[in-house]
C-alpha cells in the first residue's frame, strides 16, 4: 500500500471519529445540562453557606450557652497576661483612692518621727512603693487556686449579663454604651482590699467601695451585634444542617458523581479553610482597634479562647471535606487509583497466605463475610459516620482517628472476604468431573496449537498440559 493511500485512509478514520463524537454530544439529552446547573448550583450555595453555619453554630453554642461559655474561658484563669492585666487594672482603681498619708496612722507615736523621716526621703517613689505593694497583692489572688473560682463565677454573671443585653434585655451589670460593652469590677477589688488587711495595710479598710470598668467588646458597629445575634442564635442548629444537604444534594443530582463528590468535599474545605484565615485576618484588625487602656496580650488571649472551638470546627470541616475527596478519588477508575487499591489488594492476599500457611483457620466466619462483604462495608461506613455525628465537639484528630479506624476494620474484613491460598479458585467443574476426586484421563492427546474446534457435542475441550 502506498504512503499516500494510508494518509488518505487515517484522515478518513479520523473524519469519522469526530463525527461520531459529534453525533454523540449533539445526541447527549437536554435535561443532563439542566441537572449539572443545578447540582453545581445547590454545591455553591451550600459551600458558600458552611462557613456560615459554622459561626452560627458557635455562636449558639458558646454565646448562648452559659455552660459552655464558662468552660470555654476557664483556662484563661491561668493565663500570664490576662492574670497580669487583671491585676495591672485592680491596682491602677485601688491607688486611686489610697490616702498615702493616712499610712501613717497605722505606727506607733513613739515611731512616727522616724517614720516620717524616713517617708520624706523616699520622696515621690512612695506612691511608687506602695503601688508596687498593692500589685504584689493582687497578683497574689489571681495566681492563686482561688482565683479560678472567682474567674469562673465572675464570667457566669457576665454571660448571662451580656446575653440579656444583646437579646434586648438591659437588665444585668454590663451595659451597652455607645459602642462599647464594659463590665464592673467591683467585687473582684473587694477581695482585693481583704487581702491588703489581711496582710497588715489597714488603711485599705477605709477605701470606699469601687466601681470601674472594665472593657469586654469593642465595636463601632455594636448596636448591629443585637440583631446579628439573635439571627445566628435562631439559625446556629438549622444552617450547618442546610449547608450539608445542599452540597449532598447537588452531588445526588449530579450525572457524573464521584467526581462531583470529589469536587464539593474540596468546595466544602476550601470554604472552611477561608474561615479560618478569616478567622485570622480579623484577629489582628480587631486587636489594633483597641483602645490603649487594654493590654493587646490579655486580649489576644481572651480572643484566641473564645475562638478556640470555632477554629476547631474549621479543622473538623476541612480534614473532613479532604477525606471525603480522598476516598471517592481512590474509588475512581484513574490509573493512580487503580494502582492504589491493586497494592491494598496485594498486600491483603500476602498477609492470608501467610496466615493459612502458618496454619490459621477461620470455619465458617470466612464465608459468611464473603457472602454479605457489601452489606458489612456500608454498615462500617454508616457507623463511622454515626460516630462523628454523635461526638461531642469533635476535632480535626477525633476525624483522623475515625478515618484510621473505619480503614482497619475494612483491612480486617478484606482479609477475612480473601480466599484461603490452600484453596483454587471458584468456577464451574469441567463436563464429566466430579466436584470431589480425582478427574477422568484424557480421551487423547490435545489438539495441536491454531487447529479446529472440537466438533459439537464431542464435549469440553480437554486442558492443555
Amino acid at each position: 500500500m502506498a504512503a499516500g493511500d494510508s494518509a488518505d485512509e487515517l484522515a478518513v478514520l479520523r473524519a469519522r471519529v469526530a463525527a461520531l463524537e459529534a453525533d454523540k454530544a449533539a445526541a447527549r439529552p437536554p435535561h443532563h445540562r439542566v441537572r449539572s446547573f443545578f447540582s453545581a448550583l445547590l454545591i455553591v450555595v451550600g459551600c458558600v453557606l458552611v462557613p456560615l453555619g459554622i459561626v452560627a453554630s458557635w455562636t449558639a453554642d458558646i454565646v448562648g450557652d452559659t455552660d459552655r461559655y464558662v468552660q470555654t474561658v476557664e483556662p484563661l484563669a491561668s493565663d500570664p497576661d490576662v492574670q497580669a492585666a487583671v491585676a495591672n487594672r485592680v491596682t491602677n482603681a485601688l491607688m486611686e483612692h489610697i490616702d498615702l498619708p493616712a499610712l501613717l496612722e497605722g505606727v506607733a507615736p513613739a515611731d512616727r518621727p522616724l517614720a516620717e523621716k524616713a517617708l520624706g526621703k523616699l520622696g515621690g517613689s512612695l506612691e511608687s512603693a506602695v503601688s508596687s505593694f498593692v500589685h504584689d497583692r493582687a497578683q497574689d489572688i489571681v495566681a492563686s487556686p482561688a482565683f479560678e473560682t472567682i474567674w469562673s463565677d465572675a464570667n457566669r454573671a457576665i454571660h448571662t449579663s451580656v446575653d440579656r443585653a444583646l437579646t434586648g434585655s438591659d437588665e444585668g451589670a454590663v451595659k451597652i454604651e455607645t459602642d462599647t460593652v464594659t463590665i464592673d469590677l467591683a467585687p473582684v477589688i473587694e477581695r482585693v482590699k481583704q487581702r491588703l488587711v489581711d496582710s497588715g495595710m489597714e488603711v485599705a479598710a477605709k477605701i470606699p467601695e469601687i466601681h470601674t470598668d472594665f472593657t469586654v467588646v469593642k465595636s463601632d458597629d455594636i448596636g448591629k451585634v443585637k440583631t446579628a445575634f439573635a439571627l445566628l442564635q435562631a439559625m446556629g442548629v438549622w444552617l450547618p444542617v442546610i449547608a450539608v444537604l445542599l452540597v449532598v444534594g447537588g452531588v445526588l443530582l449530579a450525572v457524573k458523581r464521584r467526581r462531583t463528590l470529589v469536587a464539593a468535599a474540596l468546595g466544602v474545605a476550601f470554604a472552611a479553610i477561608v474561615l479560618g484565615v478569616a478567622l485570622t485576618v480579623f484577629r489582628t484588625v480587631y486587636l489594633n482597634a483597641l483602645p490603649s487602656t487594654v493590654s493587646p496580650a490579655a486580649a489576644g488571649s481572651v480572643y484566641d479562647t473564645l475562638v478556640r472551638f470555632l477554629r476547631t470546627s474549621v479543622r473538623v470541616f476541612a480534614t473532613l471535606g479532604i477525606l471525603i475527596a480522598l476516598a471517592a478519588w481512590l474509588s475512581g477508575p484513574s490509573r493512580p487509583a487503580v494502582l492504589v487499591r491493586g497494592l491494598w489488594h496485594s498486600g491483603i492476599t500476602a498477609t492470608r497466605a501467610t496466615a493459612d500457611h502458618a496454619g490459621m483457620r477461620l470455619g465458617p466466619v470466612g464465608p459468611f463475610v464473603r457472602r454479605h462483604r457489601t452489606w458489612i462495608t456500608w454498615i462500617l461506613v454508616a457507623g463511622a459516620a454515626a460516630a462523628l455525628v454523635f461526638w461531642s465537639y469533635p476535632t480535626g484528630a477525633v476525624v483522623v482517628g475515625i478515618a484510621l479506624t473505619l480503614l482497619f476494620v475494612l483491612a480486617v474484613v478484606a482479609f477475612l472476604a480473601e480466599e484461603p491460598a490452600d484453596r483454587a479458585p471458584a468456577g464451574p467443574p469441567p463436563a464429566g468431573r466430579s466436584p470431589k476426586g480425582p478427574p477422568p484421563p484424557p480421551d487423547g492427546p490435545p489438539p495441536p496449537a491454531g487447529g479446529p474446534p472440537p466438533p459439537a457435542g464431542g464435549g469440553a475441550p480437554t486442558p492443555q498440559v
